[in-house]
């Protein structure tokens, strides 16, 4: 199969994806007990307010008609209003994804970047103390729950200590005085750093595990390998082995990397609900609570499509970078 074939061929079964989640949430919030209407009616709306809610909804349309608008209003990324704050889901939730994204980008960039040196180090001291001793660590806070991390970072950090402070984004006073300004300049506050540390400390500690372990375990297989032992007897300078090693054992944790990305764009509901972090977990979590089927659906779809296109470019990536990989898979 040519790659051109291989694209377009993973181009599609994405596509597919895609369309088959949001046609799964379609389906599973009309089937479900309750619906808005119910919502509104226990607010204390009045049955001619409903009606017309209703109406401009498209409820009172055929399933498939209000299937195929539902299509067409993802597609425009138009998936309805809020129950919450009565304006669009997307205008809701734009900033959300964007608060997650400053969070999880940087600290799982960082966690990444340590874990393949940790990883690397210690699997090239095989049989050393150092082997013996990190993994024990990382391993206590690989398994420790993360709202527990969370808790405990705030305890420490913000209770006994007093360094920062407990929760939310930035102090309301800054944010108020900020409120005319464009909606950038308060990621440039110092309030706003120092929310910052906390959630992004327990989000680098709750990552760094895994690509850590995982590079000790492709840096012991890599050498193994014969090239690794040719470099050695033909006096290559060790610190040039250690480049070839890490080089060629850092395509798990590569591949990993896209993954925990997408992954913490809803992953990190519990972090965020305990440092009160307006992100896409928090988001779901209120919008839950608050029976806002609307926003729970578009926040889902937005999780999955994050892993799907993470997975595709995942593949596209191996395709382009490892000549081992089969196109026909």
């Amino acid at each position: 199969m040519s790659k051109v074939r291989f694209f377009l061929k993973r181009i599609t079964q994405t596509v597919f994806l895609l369309w088959l989640v949001l046609t799964f949430l379609f389906f599973l919030f009309r089937l479900m007990p309750g619906d808005i209407s119910d919502i509104l009616l226990y607010q204390g709306a009045d049955p001619d307010t409903v009606a017309e809610f209703e109406e401009s909804w498209g409820l009172n349309d055929p399933l498939y008609v209000q299937y195929f608008q539902y299509i067409y209003n993802f597609i425009l990324l138009e998936p309805g209003y809020s129950v919450q704050t009565n304006e669009p889901v997307w205008d809701f939730v734009k900033m959300n994804i964007f608060n997650t994204f400053i969070l999880a980008a940087p600290a799982i960039t960082l966690a990444y970047i340590l874990g393949a040196v940790i990883g690397t180090v210690t699997g090239t001291k095989r049989g050393g103390k150092l082997e013996k001793f990190v993994p024990v660590p990382l391993l206590t806070i690989g398994a420790i729950p993360e709202f527990f991390l969370a808790i405990l970072m705030i305890i420490v950090f913000a209770g006994f200590l007093g360094w920062f402070p407990t929760s939310s984004m930035i102090d309301p006073a800054v944010a108020n005085q900020y409120s005319d300004d464009p909606w950038w300049r308060i990621y440039f506050t110092q309030s706003f750093a120092m929310h910052f540390v906390l959630p992004f400390t327990t989000v680098v500690l709750r990552y760094l595990f895994l690509p850590s372990l995982i590079m000790r375990t492709s840096v012991v297989e890599v050498l193994g390998q014969d090239f690794i032992f040719y470099k050695r007897v033909t006096g290559l300078p060790k610190s040039a082995r250690l480049k070839s090693i890490a080089k060629h054992s850092s395509l798990p944790v590569i591949t990993l990397y896209p993954i925990s990305m997408a992954r913490a764009i809803g992953g990190l509901v519990l972090i965020e609900t305990v440092f009160n972090w307006p992100g896409m977990g928090y988001a779901l979590v209120q919008a839950v609570l608050a029976r806002d089927f609307a926003t729970v659906q578009f926040v889902f779809f937005v999780i999955a499509a994050f892993v799907i296109v993470a997975n595709f470019v995942i593949d596209i990536f191996y395709s382009v970078i490892d000549p081992r990989v089969s196109l026909d898979d």
